[in-house]
């Protein structure tokens, strides 16, 4: 059985939007009260489990983590479509970011946070208007604070466009960045992006020491952020997905039964979301079917019509996008993720913490809020 579409009210989607409408005195759906200055602080990787389970080392931001401080992060819980769902307030069905590597217009099996070029324009490929593009119009200055590193980039085009990009480096930095920004009149809008326990997770995952020191820093840093907030400015902290340490132990090499692969044209998605594109001609139901038969007891098995008509995408997926999404998915539910055992560069296999599947420890996240915000 498939997991049900998302339904609640507050979820990814819902942040930049009530943010917005905060500055206005509008009401919105996470019932945020009228502010001056709003700061989304999106730290990647924390999902609500792990924060959970490391309360004792984030004695400012684990307090605060309740039932009604979780939210859905979306599917699939990997970077590319979640911080598009985020800035757009739109899902991946509409956005058109559907995972991690997908096929695009022209065949290509394409990287969506590093593969756009002229044949995959961010103007386009991603359709929805962002939220500081409206922001902008209502006379609200968008800002967005994130690693240098990313400044100019197709993802930054397509996900951030129309912010006022500030590349700062240090995780410290960053915060300082914006509890200046904060201190300056008027309006804003200001997305502030923590990368490095993401980082961290893949490298050694997230129970890791090395880990838990980074969600410490962050911890410290947040808390003496909260302290600076003003009259009328707020922050919410929340993330794109949860992460999943998976153990060598638990890579599955698909190239190992030749019937997963008969009628596969193309695999993309990431290890815990295999997105298939088959051959011209080959039956989805087919395939889906010979998955099941031998995955079924460790991950979800559908078909693109299966899965759109389970709302894993949205509520409706857009004529143009619904080719970018693989004719079967495979999406883990145990600590597995597959590989292709011929890569004679064994890309990915040293990656310890991982998402993109629907499992809880992935799709739940935080949403914490201070100064004016709580």
């Amino acid at each position: 059985m498939l997991p049900a579409a998302f339904t609640t009210r507050a979820s990814l989607a819902t942040v930049l939007p009530s943010s917005l409408a905060a500055l206005s005195g509008e009401t919105n759906d996470l019932g945020l009260p009228a502010m001056e200055h709003v700061v989304v602080i999106v730290v990647d990787g924390l999902g609500a489990a792990a924060l959970r389970a490391r309360a004792g080392h984030a004695r400012t931001l684990a307090p605060l983590l309740g039932k009604a401080t979780t939210i859905d992060s979306g599917f699939p819980t990997t970077t590319a479509a979640a911080l598009a769902t985020l800035t757009t307030g739109t899902t991946p069905g509409e956005h058109g970011l559907v995972g991690y590597r997908v096929r695009d217009g022209a065949g290509r099996l394409t990287n969506q946070l590093t593969g756009w070029d002229e044949r995959m324009d961010p103007a386009s490929w991603q359709r929805s208007r962002t939220v500081f593009e409206a922001a902008a119009e209502r006379g609200v200055t968008p800002r967005a604070i994130a690693l240098p590193k990313f400044a100019g980039t197709g993802f930054t085009a397509a996900v951030l466009r129309g912010a006022e990009f500030v590349g700062v480096q240090s995780m410290a930095d960053r915060f300082a960045a914006a509890a200046d920004v904060v201190a300056t009149a008027g309006p804003g809008l200001t997305y502030l992006y923590v990368a490095e326990l993401d980082q961290l997770a893949h490298a050694r995952g997230w129970e890791s020491p090395d880990w838990t020191t980074a969600l410490e820093t962050l911890d410290a840093l947040v808390a003496a952020f909260a302290r600076r907030l003003g009259p009328g400015r707020g922050a919410l902290l929340t993330a794109d997905h949860g992460v999943v340490d998976v153990p060598e132990s638990g890579h599955i090499l698909y190239d190992t039964a030749p019937e997963l692969l008969q009628d596969v044209a193309d695999i993309a998605g990431e290890p815990r979301l295999l997105h298939l594109y088959l051959e011209d001609g080959a039956s989805p139901a087919a395939v889906a079917e010979r998955w099941r038969d031998a995955e079924g007891d460790r991950s979800w098995v559908a078909t693109r019509a299966e899965a759109v008509d389970a709302g894993w995408f949205g509520e409706r997926v857009a004529p143009e996008v619904a080719p970018r999404i693989g004719d079967v998915l495979v999406a883990a539910r145990k600590r597995i993720a597959y590989y292709d055992g011929r890569d004679p560069q064994r890309t990915g296999r040293n990656m310890v913490g991982q998402h993109g599947s629907l499992t809880p420890e992935e799709t739940r996240v935080p949403l914490l809020r201070f100064g004016a915000a709580a």
